[in-house]
């Protein structure tokens, strides 16, 4: 019975030390567990929640730098032709021919259509032979008279100074001699008339001849009477000499000579040439007038292009005007339309007009085209800005330079990038870090105990997200474009309210 009782004490105190062991045990583990989590936990302080808040910090930092700023100005535009015309003739007319169609490249100067000019060629035959006929009369006066008839007149004035010297020195011997003789002759006759006379005057008395033998002889010894007189009378002459009327006379005849040959040898007077020189001119107008109508007829391509429209076929009757009309078979207003090589259109917005510059190059793409881009330059910046819906630009012409296929036309809308040059070293911050304090615009640095401080700054161009600083920053600063949950500044304008938001913030 006492072993019966004894045995359970035993047994308990057995128990009660297994427990105390076990517990002890469990008291000790208990105790190197919390040694080790609060080791572990400042490891984990130290080498893993402190490197995550300060990269979380750095998150929300970003260093400010230099760089080289790509600076692009962007546009949207249409292809225009450079120039764009409706071909009409310069007087109205029918059109004869028609040498080109739509679509046909053509040169400057080619001949593009011709009018009907049949009117037109007489009068051109009539002004080539007026201005021959012009030019010829002017040839003779600047020529001058020929050897031929300088000497012909030559001769004149030489036969009428031998004719005066004649008169002058009156009549030679031998003259004289030759009118005694003739004298002498007609005497001579007249006696042996008059001997006859006598002897049939005899007879008719006697009536041994008839009355018409004896008014022969009458008449003969008349004759002859009247025969000696003449030559006494010419023999008077010759020994009296030449009258003073004749030798006056005379040498009016050499003095008139003179004067032809002086003339026939000075040639044409200068009014004369002068003269005929005005009427070579007119002639020369009225043929270039007529030439001038006929050449209009023939319809040129003022400049390389392409024909775009037809407005007429031969046969139809054209007006001088430039609108452009539907294409009928009596009448029209334009022959043809011609649009020269095409540019770009853009305008570009009154704040990156400065950008902007002759000869700058570009890029241009367009949505027919996906991944395809054309090269240009630009040709013409205007002078005067336009306003669309209260919006100030100012249209920029580009030049295509590589489109040899022709693949962008007249019409499609374009998308035109302009390289507006690098700035080389220039200081940037994110635009998402830039707000609007009153103090004016600047940014938000890391400063003491990493609490955001406000500095104001001076920006300048803004370029794929990027802004130039110009003043105001140092370089070697740590700028905020993230805050903690309601840490943010707000932005704020002078005399407005907190809540605008910023110049990109967020």
């Amino acid at each position: 019975m006492i072993s019966d009782s004894i045995e359970p004490t035993v047994k308990e105190r057995r128990k009660k030390k297994v427990r105390f062991n076990i517990r002890g045990k469990w008291l000790i583990f208990l105790l190197l567990l919390l040694l080790g989590g609060g080791g572990g936990f400042f490891a984990y302080q130290q080498m893993v929640v402190q490197p995550r808040q300060q990269a979380k910090r750095n998150r929300q930092t970003v260093a400010i730098a230099r760089e080289n700023l790509t600076v692009t100005v962007t546009a949207n535009g249409t292809v225009q032709p450079e120039m764009s015309i409706n071909l009409s003739p310069k007087t109205s007319g029918v059109l004869r021919k028609l040498f080109v169609k739509e679509g046909k490249t053509v040169k400057a100067g080619e001949v593009l259509a011709k009018m009907d000019d049949s009117n037109l060629q007489g009068q051109l035959l009539q002004a080539k032979g007026q201005l021959a006929q012009a030019e010829a009369n002017l040839q003779k006066l600047i020529a001058g008279n020929r050897p031929q008839d300088i000497a012909q007149v030559q001769a004149q004035l030489t036969e009428a100074q031998a004719n005066l010297q004649k008169v002058k020195t009156g009549n030679r011997p031998q003259d004289i001699a030759q009118a005694q003789a003739r004298l002498e002759s007609a005497q001579s006759l007249l006696r042996q008339a008059e001997s006859t006379f006598k002897q049939n005057d005899r007879l008719y008395k006697q009536g041994a001849i008839s009355s018409r033998d004896w008014i022969d002889s009458q008449s003969q010894r008349d004759r002859n009477l009247s025969q000696v007189l003449e030559a006494e009378k010419a023999l008077e002459l010759q020994k009296a000499g030449s009258r003073q009327e004749d030798i006056l006379s005379s040498q009016a005849a050499v003095q008139q000579k003179q004067q032809a040959l002086s003339l026939v040898q000075a040639g044409s007077r200068i009014e004369d040439i002068a003269q005929a020189r005005a009427q070579v001119i007119t002639a020369r107008g009225s043929l270039t007038t007529i030439q001038t109508q006929v050449n209009d007829t023939l319809i040129r391509a003022p400049f390389d292009g392409i024909v775009t429209r037809k407005f007429a076929d031969p046969g139809a009757f054209v007006t001088p005007t430039t609108a452009g009309s539907a294409v009928s078979s009596a009448t029209s207003s334009s022959i043809l339309s011609l649009a020269s090589a095409n540019q770009i259109v853009v305008n570009v917005a009154e704040s990156n007009i400065a950008q902007m510059g002759l000869a700058q190059k570009a890029t241009i793409t367009a949505d027919a085209y996906p991944g395809k881009s054309f090269t240009g330059k630009v040709t013409q910046i205007s002078p005067q800005s336009i306003v669309q819906q209260n919006v100030t630009s100012f249209e920029v012409k580009v030049a295509i330079l590589d489109d040899k296929e022709l693949l962008l036309r007249s019409g499609m809308n374009v998308n035109v990038t302009f390289d507006a040059g690098t700035l080389a070293n220039v200081l940037v911050v994110p635009t998402v870090a830039i707000v609007r304090q009153p103090e004016g615009t600047g940014v938000y640095v890391r400063g003491e105990n990493n609490r955001p401080e406000f500095v104001q700054i001076s920006t300048g161009l803004t370029v794929n997200e990027k802004t130039e600083v110009r003043s105001g920053l140092k370089g070697n600063e740590r700028i905020y474009i993230t805050f903690p949950e309601g840490k943010r500044p707000r932005s704020r304008v002078p005399g407005g309210s907190p809540g605008v938001p910023g110049l990109g913030g967020r």
